[in-house]
């Protein structure tokens, strides 16, 4: 499965921001509808899937969410990938 990166940006009452669970939750819908569209299988979308709801559902993803907020509020860069490593789920969050 190709990596997903999401980019939460931190949020002012001119420009309007994302956290990690919001991006996650689009991508995750927009997965979905993908899926709907299929006319076949694509295991690759479906892995997608799968990835996206396990981040959702892990205790990882409100302690990532935070921790990036706070980066965020720094002023800083923040980016979240979601990978698998031998069949296992990463989570790196990148701080720049």
């Amino acid at each position: 499965m190709e990596p997903i990166e999401l980019e939460p940006k931190y949020g002012t009452r001119e420009i309007p921001g994302r956290c990690i669970k919001c991006l996650a939750e689009k991508e995750l819908s927009d997965c979905l509808m993908a899926l709907l569209r299929e006319e076949g299988e694509d295991k690759e979308l479906e892995q997608r899937y799968e990835a996206l709801v396990s981040f959702l559902q892990s205790p990882d993803s409100e302690k990532l969410r935070i921790e990036a907020e706070r980066y965020l509020a720094e002023g800083k860069r923040v980016t979240l990938k979601i990978s698998t490593d031998l069949e296992k789920l990463r989570y790196e969050l990148k701080v720049e």
